[in-house]
This record gives structure tokens, sequence and C-alpha cells, in this order.
């Protein structure tokens, strides 16, 4: 149970602070520079938060005789495209297929590396 909400505890960190800098760019940014533009600019402050919430979750929540940093990652993962899938079916009005596939080809290929590694730098932050 504590791997369960220590993984919902890094998922609500990330994505709540993904949301409202998402909120920024959607209405700051991408009107400026456009939507790859905005996307890549936003990358760096969501990698840095994504270290920041790894770090506290592994030092705060996590016991450091258990391997349980690996799933903690994977399934807050899992709530991210749960999430991402809900926002985009409800308040964007795609597809579920859309919510997933309809990104451009180098902000998406560049949010996806960025989620397979919130998926592992609680592991990696419970090595160091």
């Amino acid at each position: 149970m504590r791997i369960l909400q220590t993984a919902v505890l890094y998922f609500l960190l990330v994505f709540g602070t993904g949301f409202v800098l998402g909120t920024g760019r959607v209405l700051l940014v991408v009107p400026l520079l456009g939507e790859r533009a905005a996307e890549l600019l936003e990358m760096p402050l969501m990698f840095a938060v994504i270290v920041a919430a790894a770090r506290w979750v592994v030092r705060h929540r996590l016991d450091a005789r258990q391997p349980s940093a690996l799933p903690v990652g994977f399934i807050a993962m899992g709530f991210v495209l749960l999430a991402d899938l809900v926002v985009g079916v409800w308040l964007r009005r795609m597809s579920p297929a859309e919510v997933f596939l309809n990104r451009d080809p180098v902000s998406g290929a560049a949010y996806y590396a960025a989620l397979l590694l919130f998926a592992a730098m609680p592991a990696i932050m419970a090595r160091r």
C-alpha cells in the first residue's frame, strides 16, 4: 500500500506542476512561439520538477532496504497516461487514439522520452 500511496504522491507532484505550466504554456507561449517550441521550452522545467519530486519521495517516503522505487515510478507513469487520456477526451474532445498519437513528431518524441525518465527517476534517485 505504501508503494501505491507514494506513486500517487509522485504523480500528483509532477502532474500538478505540469498542469499549471501547461496552462501557462498554452495561453501565453504557444501564441508567441508555436506549439513545438513552447513544449520544448517547457521540457527542462518539467525535468527539474521530475528530479526534485523523485528525490523527495525517495528520501521521505520509501524504505531504503526495499527495492520499491522502480514500481513507484512505473505506477506513477500509468497515472500520467490515464490523466492524459482523461484530459484529452474530456477537456480537449479528442479520441483516445488522438490523445496518444496526435503529437508533434519532435516535441511528442521528447514528451515520451521524458515520460520514461519520469518512470525511472525514483529508481535512479534511490541508487544515488
